[in-house]
Parts: C-alpha cells; sequence; structure tokens
C-alpha cells in the first residue's frame, strides 16, 4: 500500500491574517488560530498515522500540538517556510509599490531563498513521507505545501503557485493507478460552522 500524506497548514497568525509573507519569522497563532488548529485535530482524529513531520516554527508546532499530533511529531528543518529575503513581513501590494506586478513567484524573493531550493527540501520530505510504512502528515507552512504539492505532481516548484492554500486546512495527497495525485485540496469545511 502506498501511503497517503495529509497536510496542515498551520493556522491563523497576525502576518497570515494581513497577509504578510512570513518565512523565518516565528510569529505565534492569533486565539483563532489555535481555534482551527483544534478543529483541524478534530477533523484528523481516527487516522492511523505512521509518522507526523513538522516544521521547527513555532506556529506549526502549537498547531500540531493543538490538532493532537504534537506527541508524534518529529521537526524536520526541511519544512521551514521560504526564506523570503527582503519580502519578509511585507505584503505582496507592499512589494509592488516598489516593483511592479511583484510576486514572490515570478520575481523571487531578493536575498532570500529560490522556489527550486524550497523545491529540493520538498523533495526530501516527499522521500521520507514515501519511505513510511503508513499514511503520513505533514504539518507546514503556505507556501512549502505548495511548493511539496507541484513536487509531489512532478511539476517544477514554480507550478506552486497554482494551489491556494487557506490557514489550517487539510488537503491530502495519494495514488491512483500508480501515479501521485492530489486527492483533497483546501478542505476548511472543519473550520466552518
Amino acid at each position: 500500500m502506498s501511503p497517503q500524506v495529509f497536510l496542515v497548514r498551520h493556522g491563523e497568525t497576525e502576518w497570515s491574517r494581513s497577509h504578510r509573507h512570513t518565512g523565518r519569522t516565528d510569529i505565534p497563532l492569533t486565539d483563532t488560530g489555535r481555534e482551527q488548529a483544534e478543529r483541524a485535530g478534530r477533523a484528523l482524529a481516527g487516522l492511523d498515522l505512521s509518522l507526523v513531520l513538522c516544521s521547527p516554527l513555532g506556529r506549526a508546532v502549537d498547531t500540531a500540538r493543538l490538532a493532537g499530533l504534537g506527541d508524534a511529531a518529529e521537526l524536520v528543518d526541511d519544512l521551514v517556510e521560504w526564506d523570503y529575503g527582503v519580502a519578509e513581513g511585507r505584503s505582496t501590494a507592499d512589494m509592488q509599490t516598489e516593483v511592479e506586478d511583484w510576486t514572490v513567484w515570478t520575481h523571487g524573493t531578493g536575498l532570500g531563498e529560490s522556489a527550486d531550493a524550497v523545491g529540493e527540501r520538498a523533495d526530501r520530505v516527499i522521500a521520507r513521507a514515501e519511505a513510511a510504512d503508513g499514511d503520513v502528515a505533514v504539518v507546514a507552512h503556505g507556501h512549502m505545501l505548495r511548493i511539496l504539492t507541484a513536487r509531489w505532481l512532478g511539476l517544477p516548484a514554480l507550478h506552486g503557485r497554482s494551489f491556494v492554500l487557506g490557514t489550517a486546512t487539510l488537503s491530502r495527497l495519494g495514488y491512483e493507478h500508480g501515479n501521485r495525485v492530489v486527492q483533497v485540496w483546501n478542505d476548511d469545511s472543519h473550520l466552518r460552522g
């Protein structure tokens, strides 16, 4: 049996709420983010996971803990968010005041990390997940998980731009007829109601 990989984006932070690029800055969850993490945990309850991989940044660690995955979570440096360089703490709109039509996907980060470098880290995480004896949960960050998904599908890292991912959403990667596929994406049903 090939593993399913459950992706959990961390809950809301002040910077995610204001659409600021949050790479290596360790911004804590808001009250809403903590509640989102608990709700994600209820949605994941009952899964038989053989491996839980988590970014070592506090917002991901707290999400894993509040979701009930903390005791099993292995902190993995490869899962830290994209190093945004000069864009750290700034929104896309703010960056566009200096560079017209700027996005992290099209213009890069300036002194930060390339999308391909994030993709290389994602490839190592995928190799760990595929070597697991069963299903895997990965708790991390928006752009990292988007790039990981692109790489799961065999696409270049920059194709992560095609996968919008909200805070505390759940996604599932798996296989169909031996091919890697996205089975569920950006599910926020546990956050409503």
